[in-house]
C-alpha cells in the first residue's frame, strides 16, 4: 500500500502543475462551459483513471517496457515494417517535444507567479526553479518520488480546505446565475482534449513508476484514487472561479486572484501550493523527457543542464499564452494515442 500511495502522489504531482493550480487550465477547458464544465470534469477524471489503469496494466504485464518508444511498439504492435516504424518514431518525437515544452511552461508559470504576486522580475523566479529542478533531476526517479511524497499531501489538504471554505462563502444566487449560461456541447471535446494532453505527460511518468507497481490490485487502487483526487481538487478550483469579478484576460492566474482578493488569509499558503505544484510537475515531466532522450548517464546530465538553461529565455513568451495555445494543439495530437489505449485489450 505504501508504494501505491507513492505512485498516486507522483501522478497527482504531474497533473497539478502551474496551469491546474493557478486556475488557468480549469478556466480554459471547463469553466467557460458553465454547469457543463462540471460534467466535463467528471468525464475527464474518469477517462484519466481509465488511461492510468490501461497504461500501468500494459507496462506491468509486459515487464520489459523501459521507455516511451518501447511502450509505443507494444501499443501499436508494430516493430518490423519501416513505414510504421517511422510513424512510431514521429509519435515518439512529438511526445518528447511536448514534454520539453510542458517543462518550459512550468518554468514560465513559476516566473509568472513571482511577477503577478510580488512584482519581481519573472526571470528571477525562472532561474530559481530551473536550478532546483536540475538538482532533483540529477537524483533520477527516486528524487522525484521523494519530493512528491512530501509536497503532494500538503497540496491536496490545503486545496480541499480552501475549497470547502469557498463553498460556504458562495452566494447561491451567483451560482444559479452562472450555471444558466454558456451551455453547449463543446465541453465534451474540451474534456477529452484535456485528458489527451495530460495523458501525454502521464504515460512516460507511469512507465518510470512501474517498479513500484506489483499487481492488478495495486493498479486498480492507483487509478481509482488518482481519478477521485483529481476531480475533488479540480472542482474546488472550478468553484473558486465563480468569484472572479474582472476580465480574466487581465490575469495570468485566475485562482490566485480569487485567493488574494477574497481569502487573503490563505494567500501565503496558496502561494506555497502554486510554487510547489509547479515544482512537482516540472520535475516529473523533466525526468520523463530525460529518460526518453538520454542514452547514458553522461548525456542525461548534459541534456538536463541544457534543458534547464534554455527554459529561462523561452519563459518570456508568457505563461497564459503557452497554456491557451500550446496545450490544445497537443491535446488533438494525443487523441489517436488515447483511442489506441482505450481499445487495447
Amino acid at each position: 500500500m505504501k508504494n501505491t500511495i507513492k505512485v498516486v502522489f507522483v501522478i497527482i504531482g504531474t497533473i497539478i502543475g502551474a496551469g491546474f493550480a493557478s486556475g488557468q487550465e480549469i478556466y480554459t477547458f471547463f469553466y467557460l462551459y458553465g454547469i457543463n464544465g462540471i460534467f466535463g470534469l467528471m468525464l475527464c477524471s474518469i477517462l484519466l483513471g481509465i488511461v492510468i489503469y490501461k497504461v500501468l496494466t500494459i507496462v506491468n504485464k509486459d515487464g520489459n517496457i523501459k521507455n516511451y518508444k518501447q511502450f509505443l511498439e507494444k501499443l501499436t504492435n508494430i516493430k518490423s515494417s519501416k513505414e510504421y516504424l517511422n510513424i512510431n518514431y514521429i509519435t515518439n518525437n512529438i511526445i518528447n517535444i511536448f514534454l520539453l515544452i510542458s517543462f518550459y511552461i512550468m518554468i514560465a508559470g513559476f516566473g509568472a507567479y513571482f511577477y503577478q504576486e510580488w512584482k519581481i522580475n519573472s526571470l528571477i523566479g525562472c532561474i530559481i526553479i530551473a536550478f532546483f529542478c536540475f538538482i532533483i533531476l540529477k537524483k533520477d526517479i527516486k528524487g522525484v518520488v521523494k519530493v512528491n511524497e512530501i509536497l503532494i499531501p500538503i497540496l491536496i489538504l490545503f486545496i480541499s480546505l480552501i475549497g470547502i471554505i469557498n463553498i460556504g462563502s458562495i452566494d447561491i444566487k451567483n451560482i444559479f446565475e452562472y450555471i444558466g449560461k454558456k451551455q453547449n456541447y463543446e465541453w465534451i471535446i474540451s474534456s477529452i482534449l484535456y485528458c489527451s494532453y495530460n495523458s501525454i505527460l502521464l504515460i512516460p511518468v507511469l512507465i518510470t513508476l512501474n517498479k513500484y507497481v506489483k499487481n492488478k490490485k495495486d493498479i486498480i487502487c492507483i487509478s481509482s484514487i488518482s481519478s477521485i483526487i483529481v476531480f475533488i481538487i479540480a472542482i474546488c478550483i472550478f468553484l473558486m472561479l465563480i468569484k472572479i469579478d474582472i476580465n480574466t484576460t487581465n490575469i495570468e492566474m485566475p485562482a490566485v486572484y480569487v485567493i488574494s482578493k477574497f481569502f487573503s488569509g490563505f494567500k501565503t499558503i496558496y502561494g506555497f501550493i502554486i510554487l510547489s505544484s509547479i515544482f512537482t510537475t516540472s520535475i516529473s515531466i523533466g525526468i520523463s523527457y530525460l529518460q526518453n532522450i538520454a542514452k547514458n548517464k553522461k548525456s542525461y546530465t548534459q541534456i538536463a543542464i541544457i534543458m534547464c538553461i534554455t527554459s529561462i529565455p523561452i519563459s518570456l513568451v508568457g505563461f497564459s499564452n503557452l497554456v491557451t495555445y500550446i496545450y490544445p494543439i497537443f491535446g488533438y495530437l494525443g487523441l489517436f494515442q488515447i483511442f489506441k489505449i482505450l481499445v487495447k485489450k
